[in-house]
């Protein structure tokens, strides 16, 4: 016998600020239903997970729970104001028997239930408030973005609970693998229409993509049906007026239509300027270490970044990732060690806490007054790229309308802040670019967009990032701070890491307990096989990736030289591109020249 639905919306529409958000929608969570939630950033995925929880009216249809079905909802903005600690909300609505559930799921998601509400961190909040619905165990659970300000052991262990469940959830997540690993079913919000697929989000690109292939397809049929019964109407219609006039309704009626087709939101038009470029070494450090109190950061880490190296910073929350970023590029003095800054460079700053956005200025204010924007004697115009520009204009390339530019930053959502503060650093040209959790918040389309323009960029990139894809599309060296002073450098993104760090374990032979001074690389272990170290037998597993990007780069700096005019309409960008080239090509005939040697020195 089919069991009944878990949940069902009829005939949905809701409207806010005179614009309607859904307009008839219909759809069903089925028991054991495993659903990913995707969208643009403002197409409404949060307003609908509320519509589910129950937490917004719509202006019309209905919902069905059904008798005995407990639907919970993990809130983006908890209100804790009538508890005294996050274990005390976490635990409101269990009985005394049971709230020793909360232990269990704090512990796993690096949460102290007895930290006080007034002190705790908006992060910290999120993790109550996720840890509350999983010690619940609903039988719907509603996720929104549960994976921010979660460190990556702590999305493992979430990502496992919820691969063990029976429970059935719906999920909004920009974490790809997240979605990747978990999903069986897409429900896709795309201009107020919410479709759905029986595959999980693996799928739901080649899906979009179909979709909206096929659309244009049915936009072009339209477009050419139009243009031939408007010539008719232009040419033949004198002549048959009145046996006519049906003909004529049709073609009002296929203006209609073709006016009713809702357009596609564009990407952001977002662009790196790599200005200057930056001198070969861009970071040197030698045997940093770093205390707070009791606190080990670093202890004797050594760390070479060469100019347009990606260099990712893993590790638990509260680690020290961002502190050793901050010693990296001189933000904070080590306790021992040095730090050199390479020649000529322009560095741009992704602060994950948001702290440069002003919250009560307007998105028009807080851009005319940054420093390094600011268009002297103007109010309505900002510098991008060495060049005015008007400040609705620049901001309609990240894709803010003309209402918004007047509206409080305070007002945006965590995707719509993230983009402002894109918008901010890429208007100035940079060469290192400092990346502290830019993935938080943003879009698929966005993070798409985002790793293409790292993939482009000629300088040098250090990210701190939780999100395991992001890390494997952009990172080349992947360094990870495991603790107690413990900062491990590892070629390649976070699935070479786990790769690497699986081999050490199993192959070399753990320090002895007697020497507590952690190792900074992996060059320091001299185990062999095949004739290689174990440092030069991950960097010939690492060679072929990184010869590869290398031909993609030389690849596509070939494709800009060969127009015959760029170096007439466009100099400077023809002598860099040209600079890139050749550094490319010498930097492919190195890496090639040392995979042979490595190559011949395993097989000896």
């Amino acid at each position: 016998m089919a069991r009944a639905p878990l949940l069902q919306l009829s005939s949905i529409s809701l409207t806010f600020g005179g614009n309607p958000v859904f307009d008839g929608l219909d759809l069903v969570v089925q028991p054991g239903d495993r659903v990913a939630l995707v969208g643009r950033n403002g197409s409404g995925k949060s307003t609908l997970m509320k519509v589910m929880a129950g937490l917004v009216e719509p202006d019309a249809g209905t919902r069905i729970v059904p008798p005995g079905v407990q639907v919970g909802y993990m809130e983006q903005e908890p209100d804790l104001s009538a508890f005294a600690t996050l274990g005390d909300f976490a635990a409101s609505a269990l009985s005394e028997g049971d709230a020793y559930r909360v232990e269990m799921v704090a512990e796993g998601l690096k949460f102290r239930p007895d930290t006080p509400v007034a002190t705790a961190s908006g992060g910290e909040r999120r993790r109550a408030a996720l840890a509350k619905l999983l010690a619940e165990a609903p039988e719907l659970m509603l996720l929104d973005e549960p994976t921010n300000h979660l460190d990556i052991k702590a999305i493992g262990w979430l990502e496992s609970q919820l691969r063990d469940t029976r429970t059935a959830f719906v999920l909004i997540s920009h974490d790809r693998a997240f979605l990747r690993a978990l999903t069986r079913a897409t429900l896709w919000i795309d201009r107020g229409q919410v479709r759905r697929q029986e595959k999980g989000f693996e799928a739901f690109e080649d899906w979009r993509e179909t979709v909206w292939a096929e659309e244009d397809e049915a936009r072009h049929k339209l477009d050419r049906k139009i243009k031939a019964e408007a010539r008719w109407a232009v040419e033949g219609i004198s002549a048959r007026r009145k046996r006519n006039q049906g003909r004529v309704r049709a073609l009002a009626a296929l203006r209609a239509e073709r006016s009713s087709m809702i357009r596609r939101q564009g990407l952001a038009a977002m662009e790196l300027d790599s200005g200057q470029t930056s001198g070969k070494r861009v970071i040197e450090a030698r045997g940093l270490t770093k205390t707070f109190g009791d606190k080990v950061i670093v202890k004797d880490f050594d760390l070479r970044v060469l100019r347009g190296d990606r260099v990712a910073f893993v590790g638990p929350n509260g680690v020290g990732k961002t502190t050793l970023l901050k010693m990296l590029t001189g933000e904070i003095a080590p306790d021992a060690g040095t730090v050199s800054l390479g020649t000529n460079l322009e560095v741009a700053v992704f602060d994950q806490a948001r702290a440069t956005l002003d919250l009560t200025m307007s998105l028009w204010d807080g851009m005319v007054n940054d420093p390094d924007m600011r268009v002297s004697g103007r109010s309505d115009q900002v510098m991008v790229r060495g060049a005015p520009k008007h400040v609705v204009a620049y901001l309609k390339d990240f894709l803010f309308d003309e209402a918004q530019a007047r509206a409080p930053i305070g007002s945006l959502s965590g995707g719509e802040r993230a983009r402002l503060l894109l918008a901010r650093i890429m208007a100035k040209p940079s060469n290192l670019l400092i990346l502290d959790e830019p993935t938080n918040d943003l879009d698929v389309e966005t993070l798409d967009l985002l790793q293409d323009l790292l993939g482009e960029y000629d300088g040098t990139v250090l990210l701190v990032s939780h999100d395991r894809d992001f890390i494997d599309r952009v990172a080349t060296t992947t360094i990870a701070m495991e603790g107690d002073g413990r900062a491990t450098v590892y070629a390649g993104g976070w699935t070479d890491y786990q790769a690497q760090k699986a081999g050490a374990a199993a192959e070399v032979r753990p320090a002895a307990k007697s020497d507590p001074r952690p190792e900074a690389r992996p060059a320091a272990r001299s185990e062999r096989r095949g004739g290689l170290s174990f440092t030069e037998r991950h960097r010939l597993d690492a060679l072929p990736g990184i010869i590869e990007r290398l031909e993609a780069e030389i690849g596509k700096l070939s494709d800009l030289l060969s127009d015959p005019a760029l170096f007439t309409r466009e100099p400077v960008k023809f002598q860099k591109a040209s600079e890139a080239l050749m550094e490319r090509q010498d930097a492919l005939a190195r890496a090639e020249e040392e995979w042979l040697m490595l190559e011949d020195k395993a097989a000896s």
